[in-house]
């Protein structure tokens, strides 16, 4: 029960902005109005506010249903694997991709959640690897998997992709899961090696009070007649 609570808490944000990302599409269609210009347009004052609402918009129907499914799968990984940073890992990589993406891409509208999904996916496969963890290096394993061909979309191979996305989002991840390498799940640690800590630590004590004896009779307060 634990652990199906635990899935439930974390398929529960994805499906939240998968919602909200189909609520838009939804209401652009019935409206009939196209929010391409809340797009990311590089370098460009008109480009800024895409930094913000690029992900949220998507060019057609196709294109947010292929972003739907990595969204759902690699944001529930993220959320259950990563839950305490999850969310500051989606905000930061969501932030850090679109201003790079205002940066340095070509000039065009750069819309979709694509950056997004990058982030994720390199987060989690570098983040298994650096962490060592044999559960997170499986999870690693599993998204090379499901998204190793994802890496193609880094390069300017296709026409009217932003590649630029792909290539700053998986940056970000790469970049978070350094710098969060110490916070969130760790590598579970053996009896053995928590014995060995131990010693280690005895150890340095002993070392230290034994240099502190050794200043102790060294001081000149201490003499005997």
């Amino acid at each position: 029960m634990k652990e199906t609570a635990k899935l439930i808490a974390a398929i529960r944000y994805p499906l939240i902005f998968i919602a909200v990302l189909w609520g838009i599409k939804i209401v652009e269609n019935a409206a009939g109005i196209r929010l391409t210009v809340l797009g990311i347009y590089p370098l460009h004052v008109k480009g800024i506010p895409g930094i913000l609402f690029a992900p949220l918009i998507h060019n057609d129907h196709v294109h947010l249903f292929t972003n739907t499914g990595p969204l759902l799968i690699l944001g529930t990984a993220l959320f259950y694997f990563y839950r305490v940073i999850a969310l500051r890992l989606t905000a930061l990589a969501w932030l850090m991709t679109g201003l790079w993406v205002w940066f340095g891409g070509r000039e065009a509208w750069h819309i979709g959640s694509s950056g997004l999904i990058y982030s994720m996916a390199s987060f989690l496969f570098i983040s298994g690897f650096i962490r060592k963890s044999i559960e997170l290096m499986a999870l690693s394993f599993i998204v090379v998997f499901l998204y190793g061909g994802m890496l193609w979309g880094v390069f300017p191979l296709r026409e009217g992709v932003s590649w630029e996305s792909h290539l700053m989002g998986a940056i970000a991840g790469i970049v978070l899961a350094v710098y969060y390498r110490d916070e969130g799940p760790q590598r579970k640690k053996y009896s053995w090696e928590l014995e060995e800590e131990e010693e280690v630590l005895e150890e340095a004590e002993k070392e230290e009070l034994d240099e502190s004896r050794q200043k102790d009779q060294e001081s000149p307060g201490n003499y005997s007649q």
